[in-house]
């Protein structure tokens, strides 16, 4: 769901190839991030409601305040970005500078405050990783934007399109069957060449049938999300695994409650528009 906070990349690829206001994607993801935030919270709170707790201490509400006041310089980010672009005062482009710069100059601040090493030698190696993150998605736009080319020009997009709109159900029935292909889509593919080589070809479909733009973004990315998650082919998982030193084999079996709260999240965000679009 973070794919939907301000200043996701998906959204401004989405932004990009469906011409689609992304000052409008970044004000219409907030609150389908905030849904599906709720849906993990209930199921936290549902495993956790058995367990043994007498050995763990409450946080004060000193602490519980710090916590809140070293985290919100951090937590105001995407609300600064999404105001800085719906406002004009900057691009989508341009905008990542103002993150860049707010992020450096906070980092600053915070080693003063609170006595934090700020490392500068880091910064060069981070320039690198970001240019090869660029360069990776470059390749990746450019390879995708080519395959699309070519499923336009055999024909493949209109047979797709007579397809997707024939469909029983009409709105609903297109909604359901997106869900279901972009939830496999990502679980094999990254969001940015899923988006770049089948956002042409739906989004119009979606605009014949009448469901909003904006509201339509969410629910594919929501489900891309979902699929990048999910075992067998997930790549998201097996990185989780990864990073935690857990046997993904042993990780299969916990991880179904925490996608089916994600799923009824994401079938509540596609069954009311306004969540979407309530604040455009």
């Amino acid at each position: 769901m973070s794919e939907t906070i301000p200043p996701s990349l998906v959204l401004i690829t989405i932004g990009s190839v469906a011409n689609v206001s992304i000052a409008a994607l970044f004000t219409g993801g907030l609150l389908p991030g905030v849904v599906l935030a709720a849906a993990l919270c209930a199921i936290v709170w549902w495993r956790a409601r058995d367990e043994d707790m007498s050995g763990i201490r409450r946080a004060t509400g000193r602490q519980v305040a710090m916590a809140l006041l070293i985290a919100l310089p951090g937590l105001a980010l995407p609300f600064i970005i999404r105001a800085a672009v719906v406002r004009g005062v900057a691009t989508a482009t341009e905008v990542s500078t103002i993150g860049v710069a707010y992020a450096l100059l906070y980092g600053v601040i915070a080693s003063v405050l609170f006595r934090a090493e700020v490392r500068w030698n880091q910064l060069w190696k981070a320039l690198l990783d970001t240019a090869a993150l660029s360069g990776a998605i470059l390749i990746i736009i450019g390879t995708a934007t080519g395959m699309a080319w070519a499923l336009t020009q055999s024909g493949f997009s209109r047979e797709l399109a007579a397809a997707m709109s024939s469909l029983p159900g009409g709105a609903a029935g297109f909604m359901v069957v997106s869900i279901v292909a972009f939830v496999i889509l990502g679980s094999v593919l990254e969001g940015i060449p899923a988006i770049v080589l089948f956002g042409p070809l739906l989004f119009p479909i979606a605009r014949q049938l009448g469901i909003h733009e904006v509201h339509y973004a969410m629910v594919v990315i929501l489900a891309m999300g979902i699929g990048l998650f999910a075992p067998p082919f997930g790549v998201g998982y097996y990185a989780a695994c990864a990073i935690g030193r857990v046997d993904p084999a042993e990780g299969v079996k916990p991880i179904w409650p925490y996608l089916a709260a994600l799923m009824v999240g994401l079938l509540v965000v596609a069954a009311v528009p306004w969540i979407s679009i309530g604040f455009l």
